[in-house]
């Protein structure tokens, strides 16, 4: 457990998907692990997200309470640049007690 971790207390795991509309040729599927990427990395929680087939983008998050809760809050209200996002559905969500990942990627 990172150090973040421990020192923040609850850890919290949280399942979503973002729905939304390409707008030109740069949006939501495009920036999907771009702009994800570098907001969680900038909040401290890791996971993964990935583009899917059907024009959402699909993912999971985990990490100290509050900062997933900052993420959850980026995922339904800001995005990536140049996207709009119509609804996130959060599923799954839960506490654990160790964070499954080390860093927050891009699944293809």
């Amino acid at each position: 457990m990172s150090a973040l971790a421990k020192a923040s207390g609850a850890l919290k795991s949280v399942d979503y998907e973002v729905f939304g509309r390409v707008q030109g040729n740069v949006g939501l599927r495009g920036l999907a692990g771009q702009g994800r990427q570098q907001e969680a990395k900038k909040l401290g929680v890791v996971g993964w997200v990935k583009n899917t087939s059907q024009g959402t983008v699909t993912g999971q998050v985990q990490g100290p309470e509050e900062k997933v809760n900052e993420m959850k809050s980026w995922l339904s209200k800001v995005g990536s640049p140049s996207s709009r996002i119509d609804k996130t559905n959060f599923s799954n969500e839960k506490e654990i007690s160790k964070l499954d990942f080390s860093d927050f990627n891009t699944r293809y």
